[in-house]
């Protein structure tokens, strides 16, 4: 009858008054042995959460705070100090253990850079007791770990993959034991239905599953609208469902209160950036740019961003798609009014974000199916950032500097055209005013783009010179070598390759660009050549120059990405053995799929 009794109430609930955190007070029934041995640092349940759970946070603030002294060392540091050898040694190492990955052919996997990856093993062995619940401060867009660090959020979310792992796995090795222990004891159905914790912590291990699995790279990427609008609401039921589980046992229920703060900060600094920084009277303009490419525009006032740089968009005329937000590359720099001195300065007040996107399924294809439809197109949108780039120095300041983009992300490239053409003319008008600061005519910008469009360079001419005449800036490229690979077809029926930049690093050198292709019209100095770029060759060339300062910035899939950090990662062994080549390298990379 006391059975039924039980069941007759529901599930078992919280017993009131409720407090916010649990008694400490323990009377052991074992022997004393027993008793001597349970009590022991490490094993001692009732101390759990003063051992295991801020040691937990003792160590993530370690390791925040040594990116933080090295990002500030690096970027504060004095050009003397640069040119130290030691000094390049020293940022080498941490530089090589950034760039370097590794395939695994057999499972077709990509690992993390050597620098993640060690910082992932040293988590896993630090966490390998823990049964510690994922907080989900390294998924926000601002936080407080890239604003000190200047590690920006979308490099961060591979911790935030991986944590999130390492706690499913520990919750699974926290849950079998009292499943197989009670049904060895006979009394699993009993405590089932008398205690919350066994209800509660299935029904958090079931988002926790899906959150975990729906992450894998290839659903993830098949289903990403379906993922990303499911992942918010099972994150939410995962919480909820976990805060019920802890039922202020000990101080559980103090880390979700200070993980609730946190998030709750970085939400609120997010939403004040979108709905008064930037504004919400926003307004997207839409239009082709190609048979492959949509160009978005927005006007947006005095908003200032660097190269680099991207914000997430959201379209509020879309139905399903105004829900969520998406990132999308700035293909275009801020108005910086008179800066070619020709008295222009009212003409171009306000400033305009551009975006040349390849549409795929989901919101991108819906965004090309209305600009095919209405050219021109104007719709409400809220812009939420800028947000990631470059966080140290610009790219501008080394000697030598290699911008690498493929497809669409070519559009990755514009913002560092134009900034190396408004630093060469205030370095220009500089030396004019100081004749002991004369302009370093070393001081070079190359651009590499691989793409299969056709008409790409129709559209990054007219980007670049339609941004330059705004501005009076000269329409001329003093410093910058652009170079537009064609890796299909070429029009006229010269040359062709149906092989896509995806496929970079899988030709040898034999497959090198074969001739140039025919000259079209143009109103900057570009290179039309057929074929795909030897990526590898190239950047081992710009790093083997000897004496200079050499920085990278490459958007594209993966398999680009991996050529040119090989390179990047190899010249920083160059220069930790002392041989020929650059004094310095820097790499930035830009995922793009």
């Amino acid at each position: 009858m006391h059975g039924e009794a039980e069941v007759s109430k529901g599930l078992p609930w919280f017993e009131y008054p409720l407090p916010l955190h649990s008694s400490r007070a323990d009377k052991c029934k074992l022997t004393a042995e027993q008793c001597a041995y349970r009590a022991g640092h490490w094993r001692y349940w009732y101390v759990a959460d003063w051992v295991y759970a801020l040691g937990t946070i003792y160590f993530i603030l370690a390791i925040i705070a040594l990116s933080l002294i090295g990002f500030w060392t690096l970027k504060l540091a004095p050009a003397s100090l640069r040119k130290k050898s030691w000094w390049q040694k020293i940022v080498g190492v941490f530089r090589f253990a950034s760039y370097r990955r590794y395939d695994i052919k057999v499972l077709r996997y990509q690992t993390p850079s050597i620098a993640v990856s060690v910082l992932l093993v040293i988590g896993a062995l630090f966490f390998s007791a823990m049964t510690l619940g994922p907080k989900p401060i390294l998924a926000t867009k601002t936080n407080m770990i890239a604003l000190l660090t200047g590690v920006s959020h979308e490099r961060l979310m591979v911790f935030h993959i991986w944590v999130g792992w390492a706690m499913f796995v520990l919750a699974l090795i926290h849950t079998f034991p009292f499943i197989i222990y009670h049904i060895w004891k006979g009394d699993m159905e009993m405590e089932w239905k008398m205690s919350l914790v066994y209800w509660s912590g299935v029904a958090c291990l079931i988002p926790q599953g899906y959150l975990t699995f729906m992450s894998l790279p290839w659903i993830r990427n098949y289903c990403y609208e379906f993922f990303k609008a499911t992942h918010f609401l099972a994150a939410v039921f995962f919480m909820v469902f976990f805060f019920i589980h802890c039922g202020g046992i000990l101080t559980s229920w103090d880390y979700f209160i200070a993980a609730g703060a946190l998030y709750s900060v970085s939400w609120l600094y997010s939403q004040t950036r979108t709905y008064l920084a930037n504004g919400i009277s926003l307004r997207a303009t839409l239009t082709p740019a190609s048979d492959h490419v949509l160009k978005i525009t927005i006007p947006v006032g005095t908003m200032r961003w660097q190269p680099g740089q991207h914000v997430f968009l959201r379209f509020l005329t879309l139905g399903v798609h105004a829900l969520t937000a998406h990132p999308f590359t700035i293909c275009s720099a801020p108005s910086e009014g008179d800066l070619g001195g020709k008295g222009n300065a009212s003409r171009q007040s306000s400033s305009t974000l551009v975006f040349y996107v390849q549409p795929r399924g989901g919101l991108t294809g819906r965004l090309a199916k209305l600009a095919s439809q209405r050219p021109g197109l104007s719709v409400p949108v809220l812009a939420e950032g800028p947000y990631g780039g470059i966080m140290s120095r610009p790219l501008h300041t080394y000697d030598q500097s290699l911008v690498v983009a493929c497809g669409a992300g070519a559009g990755f490239s514009i913002p560092f055209v134009i900034s190396h053409i408004r630093n060469e003319i205030a370095d220009l008008r500089a030396s004019k005013s100081d004749t002991d600061s004369p302009v370093d005519p070393a001081r070079r910008l190359r651009v590499l783009i691989s793409t299969r469009d056709q008409r790409l360079p129709e559209w990054y001419d007219a980007a670049l010179a339609e941004y330059l005449e705004e501005n009076s800036l000269p329409v001329t490229l003093n410093g910058v070598e652009i170079l537009i690979h064609l890796t299909s077809a070429v029009e006229n029926g010269v040359g062709s390759s149906s092989q896509s930049c995806e496929q970079v690093e899988e030709k040898s050198p034999a497959d090198s660009v074969s001739h140039v292709a025919p000259e079209r019209s143009s109103k900057l100095p570009f290179k039309l050549l057929s074929g795909r770029p030897d990526l590898s060759a190239v950047v081992r060339d710009a790093t083997l120059q000897t004496g200079v300062s050499v920085g990278i910035a490459v958007c594209g899939p993966k398999q680009v990405l991996k050529a040119v950090q090989d390179e990047a990662a190899a010249a920083q062994l160059r220069i930790l053995n002392s041989e020929a080549g650059s004094k310095e390298v820097y790499l930035h990379s830009e995922s793009f799929s």
